[in-house]
């Protein structure tokens, strides 16, 4: 069995399956590790949805932001945006079922085995991996829960902008969910700066790269999300997937056992 991790799809479906057949992928022998995104912006939302939860206990799926949009307007009573291409999903005859597969999945997935971590946007200096899967899992819950259209009502804001062990409620959800899932400059302590989109030089003033903080363990950390990257970060600890695919980039996926690369031009 192999595992490989991909980074933003964003419903580019058919370069997905290009870069599977690259590795001659199976379901049945290997398994894939998406680091959210799967869906949005890409001409094929629909069929990228229904393949990953196809997939089964092959895939290993976190959320993204565009993910947890698509539950915010069918749970959340938002509107799509402009630019949104997830008409698709929302008039599918399977779109409950896949609503409810989506909803399942998780925020961010700890591999200790191999001292990984997985999270869309990445994993924020201060917290310990413990701490940050129990706040994960805190947040899954509650999409989970019956009274999830609440939490999605309400998901959408930049307050609060740093984390705080006495936060509660709503405040304290949404806090998680911009760590996991947008993230990209943060301060040296934990405040989040959530406008800028730039590459990794070009921080606001009293922020960084949310990787560039040192850390009290070793862990490695897959992620998606900032595609101004292009892939680099410095560090052969923090694993940056999101290559720009839906802007014509390149799709990305690595082999989690060995650390090849596979890449899918998307131009």
């Amino acid at each position: 069995m192999t595992d490989y991790a991909i980074g933003d799809i964003q419903g580019c479906y058919d370069r997905l399956r290009d870069v599977l057949a690259k590795v001659d992928f199976s379901p049945s022998r290997d398994r894939l590790w998406v680091a959210g995104d799967l869906i949005n912006r890409g001409p094929s939302s629909l069929e990228t949805l229904r393949y990953i939860e196809s997939l089964g206990d092959a895939a290993v799926v976190v959320l993204g932001n565009h993910d947890l949009h698509l539950l915010a307007v069918a749970l959340g009573g938002h509107s799509p945006k402009r630019k949104d291409t997830l008409h698709d999903i929302l008039d599918a005859p399977d779109h409950d079922r896949l609503i409810q597969w989506l909803r399942q999945q998780h925020l961010c997935v700890h591999d200790a085995g191999r001292n990984l971590v997985m999270a869309h946007a990445g994993l924020p200096h201060i917290w310990s991996v413990e701490q940050a899967v129990a706040c994960a899992r805190e947040v899954e819950a509650v999409i989970r829960d019956d009274q999830a259209g609440e939490y999605f009502s309400q998901m959408y804001g930049n307050q609060p902008e740093a984390w705080c062990d006495t936060l509660t409620g709503m405040d304290r959800w949404r806090v998680i969910t911009n760590y996991f899932t947008r993230m990209r400059f943060i301060a040296s302590d934990g405040r989040l700066e959530l406008a800028t989109k730039e590459s990794a030089d070009q921080a606001p003033e009293g922020y960084a790269p949310w990787f560039t903080y040192p850390r009290q363990d070793d862990v490695k950390v897959v992620f998606g999300h900032w595609a101004a990257l292009e892939g680099n970060t410095g560090s052969d600890r923090f694993i940056g997937l999101d290559t720009g695919c839906v802007w014509g980039g390149a799709l990305t996926m690595m082999n989690l056992d060995t650390g090849e690369k596979i890449h899918c031009d998307c131009g």
